[in-house]
């Protein structure tokens, strides 16, 4: 098999008896209701709103086992790509999780330029 095309795994194995997070699509909406109108501050709004998810459950981004991400498909595809992987890397700073890249036609608010579903796992009391 080769390997992956950028920074992630191409599986990773829970143990059984794991706790696990598991988030519905996490969008680029602010505490206030505001959603940024650039995808690279999206996807920063997105990895903040993640990590205070993860905290809820008691986990971080290094528990992380998969991230799935949708990007709307928009002339600036590319360069949004970019970003979003460029986003991605930063806030896993060397993790690597299963991950999933989708390129959608839209997304529920025409403001949201992607959203990103992560499963996290950890060992209890650990």
């Amino acid at each position: 098999m080769a390997a992956p095309a950028a920074a992630f795994a191409h599986g990773v194995h829970v143990p059984a008896g794991f706790e696990l997070v598991v988030t519905s699509g996490v969008v680029p909406t602010k505490r206030d209701g505001s959603v940024p109108s650039t995808i690279s501050e999206q996807a920063s709004v997105i990895w903040q709103n993640i990590s205070l998810i993860l905290a809820e459950g008691q986990m971080t981004i290094t528990d992380l086992v998969s991230v799935t991400t949708y990007v709307v498909n928009t002339k600036d595809l590319a360069e949004n790509l970019k970003a979003v992987m460029a986003a991605r890397d930063s806030a896993m700073s060397g993790h690597h999780a299963a991950s999933t890249l989708v390129t959608v036609p839209a997304l529920a608010r025409p403001e949201w330029l992607m959203e990103i579903s992560v499963v996290a796992a950890r060992q209890p009391n650990s």
